[in-house]
């Protein structure tokens, strides 16, 4: 069964870091291109970071600065580095990747969602 999973949310203080990681499986299901979305209460759901599969990456303009988006092929995993961390970080979480299986294309899936909570 093919599976995108996602770990690392949790409770941190404003200012603090959290690192989200994203993992494909099984193994010969490799990630290409994937997004980290966040959904938070007052806001529709909106694309936080993307990595290509060449490793472009691009941020939306309020975490600029403050997380990173990054990928460890050995492991095929993408991770999310957050740091400096504020109340309005608070939300779900959710990684989507493209996958494939050499180069040819194997769908795109959705891990489980995690959630991130900003507060002191």
């Amino acid at each position: 069964q093919v599976q995108l999973v996602e770990s690392g949310g949790g409770l941190v203080e404003p200012g603090g870091s959290l690192r989200l990681s994203c993992s494909a499986s099984p193994e010969n299901f490799r990630i290409a291109a994937l997004a980290w979305y966040r959904q938070t209460p007052d806001k529709q759901r909106e694309v936080v970071a993307g990595i290509g599969s060449r490793g472009a990456t691009n941020y939306t303009d309020s975490v600029k600065g403050r997380f990173t988006i990054f990928r460890d092929d050995n492991r095929n995993t993408v991770y999310l580095q957050m740091n400096n961390l504020r109340a309005e970080d608070t939300g779900v979480y959710d990684c989507n990747a493209d996958l494939q299986i050499g180069h040819v294309p194997a769908g795109n899936y959705w891990a489980q969602g995690s959630m991130v909570t900003v507060s002191s």
